[in-house]
């Protein structure tokens, strides 16, 4: 069983629903700790008063602000508790919008929400029935971790999901990446769209959605374990140097169905033509050779 992150309730109208917060992630990448090289003694961080010099544990540290250099206001959990806030102790949906009207940008870190006790499971029920039958998601309010944020509630397999949100003012403007004007043919966004076609799954499942780098690492850690060579690195492929698009294009619908085991054969695209000027004419009146000089 996950551990809890946060306990309280969704507030839907008058309707609240008491939920405690899980992570709905799982991090299974290898950990690294610091080492001296020398001895291969654990490197250790520690947390030391810079005014009495030593290291304090854990239990005399707190939370402060610092006003000025020589002034600090120290901040209890008590305080940031009961903040004088209705989602210092509640999600509170605020309205429900469509899924594809949220920019995917906006949204972050997704987070199950289990129903606390007998008591929350049919206003669970009910508000995961209603967001199914909507078709819409949730957009909510909540504080965590010293600020209010903005969530997204959605379902997912009969559970409900919190996903945290940025805020309209914490995404940048995407304007000055934006690249130089440049012109692109109805052909090529075919081809492009040709090779999307090559690419789409049903799911995002198989061999090429595993995660091969925990893997190397772990070949690694074991081959030094067992005193022996670590696997050897293939040679990743060097990409040909292909200055036409439209080629690169091609190429890749190729080797794309290639890698599925499909006929690997392209048909072949309408090459982008352009438009030929009109020759120039030539001068209708030839000129007069001058007389040689005696």
């Amino acid at each position: 069983m996950p551990r809890t992150i946060w306990s309280g309730a969704i507030s839907f109208g008058l309707v609240t629903v008491p939920i405690n917060v899980v992570s709905a992630t799982e991090n299974h990448s290898i950990q690294f700790h610091q080492y001296h090289l020398e001895d291969l003694g654990r490197v250790r961080y520690k947390k030391v008063c810079e005014l009495e010099d030593r290291e304090v544990h854990q239990s005399e540290i707190g939370k402060g602000y610092e006003l000025t250099k020589t002034q600090v206001i120290p901040i209890t959990d008590e305080d940031l508790s009961n903040l004088p806030l209705p989602t210092a102790r509640a999600i509170e949906i605020e309205a429900f919008v469509p899924l594809e009207s949220i920019d995917p940008i906006r949204i972050g870190e997704g987070y199950y929400l289990q129903p606390k006790e007998q008591v929350a499971a049919k206003p669970y029920k009910l508000l995961v029935q209603a967001l199914g039958r909507s078709s819409k998601v949730a957009v909510a309010k909540y504080a965590w971790s010293g600020r209010e944020r903005l969530g997204l509630l959605r379902v997912k397999d009969d559970v409900l999901v919190l996903h945290s949100m940025r805020w309209p003012d914490e995404i940048r403007d995407p304007a000055e990446l934006l690249p130089p004007a440049v012109e692109v043919g109805d052909d090529e966004v075919d081809a492009a769209l040709q090779l999307m076609d090559s690419l789409t799954v049903d799911e995002l499942e198989g061999d090429e959605f595993r995660d091969r780098y925990t893997e190397a690492i772990a070949q690694i850690i074991e081959a030094k374990r067992e005193h022996r060579e670590p696997p050897a690195i293939p040679e990743p492929e060097q990409p040909a140097q292909i200055v036409d698009l439209m080629a690169a294009l091609q190429e890749s619908v190729s080797k794309a169905k290639a890698s599925r085991g499909e006929d690997a054969e392209v048909h072949e695209l309408p090459k982008k033509t352009t438009k030929k000027q009109p020759a120039k004419k030539t001068a209708a009146k030839k000129t007069a050779k001058r007389p040689r000089s005696a």
